[in-house]
């Protein structure tokens, strides 16, 4: 089975502060903690402003399940109301290899 990797980026909406951003962030871990099929997660932001969240799932199915109900959540408007409109690029990627501390 390969893992997939979920890796979106984009910009934050004017006057969203990066405090602000992770709590709605943090608002959709007991969902994506939650769904069967996750392994890993991380948000990071660039020195050009530009954020990444990051995800790995077990298999390109549950990633492709799960993008389409998370916008269907109850955390989600808000969360994507923080996004500015038109910066957000999606995609999947197989995992070919991964290397861990330790």
């Amino acid at each position: 089975m390969t893992q997939v990797a979920e890796i979106v980026t984009f910009l934050l909406a004017p006057n969203v502060s990066v405090k602000d951003f992770v709590a709605l962030s943090q608002a959709s871990e007991a969902f994506v903690r939650a769904t069967p099929g996750f392994v890993h997660r991380q948000l990071s932001q660039g020195a050009d402003g530009r954020w990444t969240d990051y995800v790995i799932w077990q298999d390109m199915e549950t990633a492709q399940k799960v993008a389409a109900v998370f916008p269907k959540q109850d955390f989600a408007p808000a969360l994507m109301a923080a996004i500015a409109p038109g910066s957000e690029q999606m995609r999947h990627e197989k995992v070919h290899w991964q290397m861990k501390a330790g």
